[in-house]
C-alpha cells in the first residue's frame, strides 16, 4: 500500500504545476507513516515481552479476547495484582460494571456509581468481551441468551463483561489458565 502511494503521483496522465511538490510531500508522509508503524510494532513487541514476564501474563492471555495489549492494559489498571480489591464486586464496581449500594436506615435498594471509577479498565474489559464473541463459544452463547431475553446489544455485552470479570478474578486468584466451558445446547423436540 505504501509503495502504491509513492508511485501514484508519477503514474498520472495529467501534469499539474504543483505535482512535483505534491509528490515529494506524499513520499515524505509515507516514509513518516512507515517509520511510525515500525516504531509501534517495536513497542508492541516490548509490551508482549514484558507481559510474558509478569506472573499472571500467560494466565490472562489464555482468556479469549485478551491479546498482549489488552492484557497488559488490564494488569496496569489493576496495579499488577488483585491485592487492592477485597472481592470481585469491588473490582467490578471500580470498572463501573456493578453499582454500589448506598442503603441507609429503612431505605434499601439505593444504588449508585462510584465517583472514582476507572474508565480505562471498563474499556479494556468491554473490548476484550467484544473480541471474545468471535473466539469463545461460551461467550457467544451467553451473549445470544441475553439478546434473546430482550436486552440490547450494549446491555448484553455489559452483562458478558461483568460475567467475564468473575472468571478473570478466579483465574488470577488461583493462577489458573482459562478453560472453555462446555456449552449445553437446548433440546428441541
Amino acid at each position: 500500500m505504501a509503495k502504491a502511494a509513492v508511485d501514484a503521483p508519477g503514474a498520472q496522465a495529467t501534469a499539474l504545476p504543483s505535482q512535483q511538490d505534491g509528490s515529494m510531500l506524499v513520499v515524505k508522509l509515507v516514509a513518516t507513516i512507515m517509520a511510525i508503524d515500525n516504531e509501534l510494532a517495536g513497542i508492541d513487541a516490548q509490551i508482549a515481552a514484558h507481559l510474558r514476564r509478569h506472573q499472571d501474563g500467560d494466565v490472562l492471555l489464555s482468556m479469549p479476547g485478551f491479546g498482549p495489549i489488552l492484557a497488559a492494559t488490564f494488569l496496569a489498571q489493576i496495579g499488577g495484582s488483585l491485592d487492592a480489591f477485597d472481592d470481585v464486586g469491588r473490582l467490578a464496581s471500580v470498572a463501573d460494571l456493578a453499582p454500589v449500594p448506598r442503603d441507609s436506615g429503612r431505605i434499601s435498594g439505593n444504588l449508585h456509581r462510584l465517583r472514582h471509577l476507572d474508565r480505562r479498565l471498563l474499556r479494556t474489559c468491554y473490548l476484550a468481551a467484544l473480541s471474545s464473541l468471535n473466539s469463545s463459544p461460551a461467550s457467544r452463547a451467553f451473549y445470544n441468551r441475553n439478546r434473546a431475553e430482550g436486552k440490547s446489544h450494549k446491555q448484553a455485552l455489559i452483562a458478558l463483561t461483568r460475567r467475564r470479570m468473575n472468571v478473570i478474578w478466579a483465574m488470577l486468584r488461583d493462577h489458573a489458565p482459562y478453560v472453555e466451558p462446555a456449552i449445553s445446547l437446548p433440546i428441541t423436540a
